[in-house]
């Protein structure tokens, strides 16, 4: 219960993302959060959120994030800032002074937030340590970190307060701008359910985007080139299609052992995930935020009572140990995954479903949404 639920008029909050609301997880729990105490206006890309007061709709067809390479390379960015495309039709589209507070997702959003000049706030809400978002790309660090620097010392750090989805990466903003969000994972809503019996063979899964940095190509190779009996499916999102083409031709040439599925709607995943046994994610540290990383897939894997199967990436990692969850593997190679698979048995992992159903709580969203919730109720009692 909010300490806003007094007789009179709610505060008026807008969430602030680029990005497709109705399809990012981590923002639609701030509505489902809100949308109660507060008098909600959702401002995005896509269509509107159950539940909100207003919502804004970016079209579709103003591109989000298109940068002017003369303006970067001149180092003009506030400039290239408010020449967003993005950022101009926000600008030209909400009214200054229009809100109590304003929950802005990611660095982006918040020179916006501040702009509209909210009565007592501003929250951000950093999905990734956003200057070194891409550092494996060519010519990032030379031309977009010291943009996004500029963003995080001369907008970000003067939010109110902030939050961030590890440890890692709140400790890398705090070293380089002085502010230290709080840690809000990536856990997903708490599920009533039970673990199921182990399957034979046991069934591994993977969910997620199909990116090629992610290479997911270690996933099929080390499930065909273990001696275990286990099979793997792997729903993936077609953000690059080619690479999921390749990923089904490499799957083509397991008899059947590995599968590349079409992506269920979130709604659905848990339901999905629950036919499985174990989930599989092995994340190579190819830059800061993989190495830091602490992806909302491993929470959805624990409330579909799944065990876990991981890289040495330090968060997950230790998240699986603190829990008795699974196993973590040496390296990030096929070897490394074939060599867990092939020691593991049925024992192990039904004791590792039954960890997962023991932690489900712990590690379920509410605890983490809390957080949320008192630093934006913090803003609206002022």
């Amino acid at each position: 219960m909010s300490p806003l639920s007094a007789a009179g008029p709610r505060p008026r909050l807008l969430i602030l993302s680029f990005s497709p609301i109705v399809n990012d997880a981590r923002v639609l729990k701030q509505v489902e959060e809100f949308r109660e105490d507060y008098e909600v206006t959702t401002c995005g890309y896509g269509e509107a959120p159950a539940g909100v007061s207003r919502h804004v709709r970016i079209p579709d067809d103003v591109a989000h994030n298109v940068l002017h390479d003369r303006l970067i390379r001149a180092k003009l960015y506030r400039a290239q800032y408010w020449a967003l495309w993005s950022v101009k039709w926000v600008r030209k589209n909400l009214r200054r002074g229009d809100f109590d507070v304003v929950l802005a997702n990611d660095i982006e959003a918040v020179p916006l937030a501040l702009h509209l000049r909210p009565r007592f706030g501003v929250h951000a809400d950093l999905h990734e340590y956003s200057p070194l978002l891409h550092e494996d790309w060519q010519g990032w660090r030379e031309k977009i970190t010291p943009y996004h620097e500029y963003v995080c010392r001369k907008y970000v750090a003067r939010a109110t307060s902030w939050s961030t989805v590890s440890n890692g990466l709140a400790a890398e903003y705090e070293s380089n701008f002085g502010f230290r969000p709080e840690i809000v994972t990536n856990a997903a809503p708490y599920v009533e359910a039970e673990p199921t019996p182990v399957s034979r063979p046991i069934r591994l899964v993977h969910s997620g985007a199909a990116l090629q940095d992610r290479n997911l190509d270690v996933l099929v190779e080390g499930v065909a080139s273990s001696t275990a009996n286990v099979t793997l499916d792997l729903y993936l999102t077609a953000n690059q299609p080619a690479y999921v083409e390749h990923l089904r031709a490499v799957a083509a040439a397991t008899d059947g052992r590995v599968r590349v599925l079409d992506p269920v709607p979130y709604a659905r995943l848990a339901e999905t995930l629950r036919a499985y046994d174990v989930g599989v994610h092995l994340l190579a540290p190819t830059n800061f935020n993989n190495r830091w990383a602490l992806p909302n897939k491993v929470f959805d894997y624990v409330q579909a009572r799944l065990g876990l199967i991981v890289g040495p990436t330090p968060e997950i990692a230790d998240m699986v140990v603190a829990h008795d969850l699974g196993a973590v593997c040496d390296g990030f190679t096929a070897d490394d995954l074939a060599r867990v698979l092939d020691r593991v048995t049925e024992d192990e992992v039904a004791a590792w479903k039954k960890s997962s159903n023991a932690g489900a709580h712990t590690l379920s969203a509410s605890p983490q949404i809390a957080v949320w919730r008192r630093a934006v109720d913090a803003l609206a009692v002022r």
